[in-house]
């Protein structure tokens, strides 16, 4: 159980890490071209956007010190 918790966990930081910038920029095209209100799309966006947010915070943040 443990083994897979870690599989699962890896697998999500993978796809997050390499899906959150095509995600964050092609969204809101296709929601200003016909897609309909999806609210879980709308808070995947906004969570790809928290996560673009923190990767800045931290370059900066370690940059400072």
């Amino acid at each position: 159980m443990k083994r897979i918790l870690k599989e699962l966990y890896g697998s999500g930081i993978l796809f997050f890490y390499f899906f959150k910038w095509p995600f964050f920029i092609v969204f809101p095209y296709l929601y200003n071209n016909g897609l309909n209100n999806n609210y879980i799309l709308n808070i995947l966006w906004f969570f790809m956007a928290g996560l673009i947010l923190k990767d800045f915070y931290m370059l900066f943040k370690d940059r400072g010190s």
